[in-house]
């Protein structure tokens, strides 16, 4: 089935936008509808996965129109959005009940979800910005949504470095335009290669490592996200975590970087510095958190580094050494990582939700004794630390040992290590969120508490579910078809150019 390209971005934004008049019928019709919206997307991401093509927009053909572009590396980012999304939305039943103004938070999530999908697709490198500032807009508010101090706080510290990001790109946007006379990715690459980097178009790549790297929370333009990450709700926390970051800012990068402007022993040395340094400061740093969402927060910020690290790794091989194999196999491990964080994290954030809707509080401190009263809630928080710890045959695993053959095959040991010694890190914060919440004495104010029934409980044990399975994706049909022509993508580099072109 040939997926038409703008219904990922129609279909939650022609939402959005009526969501506020079926309200008025009710609280349950507006989020049956928004709930349909990202059923309907997960159905469209499944069936465009290993499909290729370009839309112009009215007709008007490529650079002077409008095009969206769907290959390897957007169908992937498709499907986890949307598997995040509509996890999350299931979530926001019940859990959303605890906040007034639902038709809002409902168009603003679905807002969120059109502009990330409008980033995926976009062909253009205006568009894209145009859809990271909706989304972002979305988040910003999402974040401060139960509009207390602690929350307007985070996302008025998230929106003022979000701008600055956004300044960076909208920028580098300009000096790409100035320096090549086009926007569209594809002929932007064709005119770098036809004429090389400039002075102009080489400060640009530096303003979109920056603008791109703020989105992205990487270490050091992380600062924003410690604090809007926990004061978020649940259901965008997991969002936020699981799939914004990786959009707006992982996926922007690369496709700018390996795509458009071509990767180089430089930047591949750069992206895979990122990616050890989040991933250690993100370990060290959830290490001494008590608050149960700031240490997932700091958690996020070390995984995003294994899929830079990943991506990095590959990019660094393609270009020293020219070995296309085990560059294909450490961005495998990169993008594979990417998909496995979405869920994995998300779900933790899910818990998290949970839990603290249960007893009040986030403080791992005044927990304890919960696996008695939160019997389910403790099976699948289990279940996504093991993933996220990497041990097997959890999804974690998987994604890790890849990354470790890659870099053993490719002779960069101490990368391993690296690897290898912060998933020993991570384990032991993730041990330190089960002893602390689930084992040892039930304090006397939570021995009345109960399970969160209902879409909860269905929206984390689905996520559990993908945590144990997802290894699978590994098979040969299904890595062909899901990884294998996303790997491509990036391997190919700036023969994106022609790809889109000749399409």
């Amino acid at each position: 089935m040939s997926v038409p390209l703008p219904v990922f971005v129609a279909i939650p934004l022609v939402t959005a936008f009526l969501l506020p008049v079926f309200a008025k019928r009710g609280k349950a019709v507006a989020t049956v509808l928004a709930n349909l919206a990202t059923i309907s997307l997960l159905v469209l991401a499944i069936a465009s996965i290993g499909q290729s093509r370009v839309y112009e927009v009215g007709r008007w053909s490529i650079p002077l129109g409008i095009n969206l572009v769907l290959d390897g590396l957007s169908s992937l980012l498709l499907l986890a959005i949307s598997v995040v999304s509509t996890a999350a939305m299931f979530f926001s039943i019940r859990y959303m009940e605890q906040y007034t103004a639902r038709a809002k938070y409902l168009s603003l999530f679905l807002l969120m979800v059109a502009g990330m999908n409008g980033v995926v697709l976009s062909g253009d490198i205006f568009n894209l910005f145009v859809f990271l500032e909706i989304a972002s807009l979305a988040s910003y508010a999402l974040v401060g949504f139960g509009c207390g101090h602690e929350e307007l706080e985070a996302s008025f510290k998230y929106m003022v470095l979000g701008s600055i990001g956004s300044i960076f790109i909208l920028f580098a946007v300009a000096l790409v335009y100035g320096n090549t006379g086009s926007l569209n990715m594809a002929y932007i690459s064709e005119a770098i290669q036809s004429n090389g980097l400039n002075p102009g178009l080489t400060f640009a790549l530096g303003l979109f490592i920056v603008g791109f790297g703020l989105k992205a929370a990487l270490v050091p333009f992380h600062a924003w996200l410690p604090d809007a990450h926990p004061s978020a709700p649940a259901p965008i926390s997991a969002m936020l975590s699981g799939i914004l970051i990786k959009t707006l800012g992982v996926y922007a990068l690369a496709r700018v970087v390996f795509n458009i402007f071509g990767i180089s022993l430089a930047t591949g040395w750069l992206l895979l510095t990122f990616g050890i340094v989040g991933m250690l400061v993100g370990a060290f740093m959830a290490f001494g958190q008590w608050d149960l969402k700031r240490l997932l927060a700091y958690s996020s910020i070390s995984q995003v580094g294994y899929v830079m690290l990943g991506i990095g790794l590959g990019g660094l091989i393609i270009a020293k050494d020219g070995n296309l194999a085990w560059a294909s196999l450490a961005i495998l491990g990169g993008l594979f990582h990417l998909l496995n964080h979405a869920v994995y994290k998300s779900l933790l954030f899910l818990t998290s939700g949970s839990i603290q809707m249960s007893t009040g509080t986030r403080q791992l401190r005044e927990m304890g004794g919960l696996a008695e009263k939160l019997p389910v809630t403790r099976a699948t928080c289990t279940v996504a630390s093991a993933a996220i710890a990497g041990i097997p045959p959890f999804s974690g695993f998987w994604s890790k040992l890849i990354l470790v053959i890659a870099s053993v095959q490719a002779g960069y040991y101490w990368v391993a290590a690296i690897i290898v010694f912060v998933s020993l890190c991570t384990l032991i914060m993730y041990l330190k969120v089960q002893r602390y919440v689930f084992l040892g004495e039930l304090p006397e104010n939570l021995q009345e508490i109960t399970e969160n029934r209902g879409s909860m409980l269905v929206a984390m044990v689905s996520l559990a579910c993908l945590c144990v399975l997802m290894g699978l994706l590994l098979t040969p049909g299904l890595r062909a078809s899901i990884f294998a022509p996303a790997v491509k993508v990036l391997v190919d580099g700036v023969s994106y150019s022609a790809n889109v072109i000749g399409m």
